[in-house]
């Protein structure tokens, strides 16, 4: 029997207004694009096309579907168990940078390679590479503890040639350094972006796991089989979230006019203290906090510099002035 249709918004109107997923998912759109979704595609109890979000590899094919339908990616392949992100998310947080960037530089988007971004934790998945360089031409570093989540990420970027010599992997030996042993002497990076690991303990993720799955499944579920896939080090570590952002904090403090402006996802609000407090004690500039959300989950960026109004005006009027000119 099916249930009394919902009446859903035109757009998802938290996301933001440059983001290519505000509307709903065209799923017969999705599908001509990508057939190999056609076998995931099923009505809900409410007779709307959807996929089952609780089912890893129908999620990697939507994935897979949006990157080629929104972003021109023709090949998109990644390791099993490895995190396959939303990409509406992830997308925001490169356009809330976006504006970042063009508080900065007269109110205009600084675009073209020679804007180099840092990704922290580039994963398998090389979702910012593809997306940041897709909207503004950006070019990147792309760095991760893992080297086979680097190699598949390289592979991605090699297949797509509209990312070919856009995009530089570089390996972290060294598990608990983040900028340490990857940004190198005189280079300077525009932005860099991270989406920290979330969890403490691989119980905590588990237990994160299982609650959620059970939420998509409308039961309790006991088995651990993540939608979006995930490998430890994508998702926990010693101390967790808060931790991680105050070790990149303190880091982020000896690189200080290395890169323009640092920033990190964060997930929970109660974080937001303690980041703040390292902030101050790293002598941060300047730090801005921008409110992220999709649907009915909530997050926000954190962002911060520490070049005062002087030096901002001198990296702006050198590097990105220079750059739209040419």
């Amino acid at each position: 029997m099916i249930e009394h249709k919902k009446d859903h918004p035109a757009e998802k109107s938290r996301l933001h207004s440059r983001n290519k997923h505000r509307a709903r998912y065209d799923f017969m759109e999705l599908i001509e694009t990508c057939p190999e979704l056609t076998p995931f595609v099923r009505p809900n109890i409410y007779d709307d096309e959807t996929i089952d979000f609780a089912d890893p590899e129908a999620v990697k094919i939507l994935n897979k579907a949006l990157l080629k339908h929104y972003y021109g990616v023709d090949h998109y392949e990644i390791p099993d168990n490895y995190l396959c992100p939303p990409i509406p998310g992830r997308a925001d947080y490169i356009h809330h940078m976006a504006d970042v960037l063009s508080t900065c530089n007269y109110g205009t988007i600084p675009t073209g390679n020679k804007i180099k971004c840092l990704d922290i934790g580039v994963g398998a998945n090389c979702i910012y590479p593809i997306i940041g360089n897709k909207e503004y031409g950006w070019s990147f570093v792309a760095t991760d503890i893992d080297p086979v989540a680097l190699e598949a990420a390289k592979n991605i970027s090699e297949a797509n040639t509209f990312l070919n010599g856009q995009v530089e992997f570089r390996l972290q030996e060294e598990p608990t350094d983040i900028f340490y042993g990857i940004i190198q002497p005189e280079e300077q990076f525009d932005l860099s972006i991270c989406n920290p690991p979330f969890y403490g303990s691989a119980e905590e993720a588990r237990d994160a796991s299982i609650r959620k799955l059970s939420n998509l499944k409308g039961k309790p579920v006991s088995e651990v089989v993540r939608n979006f896939g995930g490998q430890n080090n994508e998702l926990w570590c010693k101390g967790g979230e808060s931790a991680f952002i105050a070790q990149m904090i303190r880091q982020s403090r000896r690189f200080s006019t290395s890169c323009f402006w640092y920033s990190t996802l964060v997930s929970k609000q109660s974080h937001l203290k303690a980041a703040y407090q390292a902030l101050k004690t790293a002598a941060a500039v300047e730090v801005k906090t921008i409110p992220m959300g999709q649907g009915n989950k909530s997050s926000r960026l954190l962002a911060w510099t520490f070049l005062p109004k002087e030096k901002q005006k001198t990296w702006v009027n050198t590097k990105w002035r220079i750059s739209e000119e040419e």
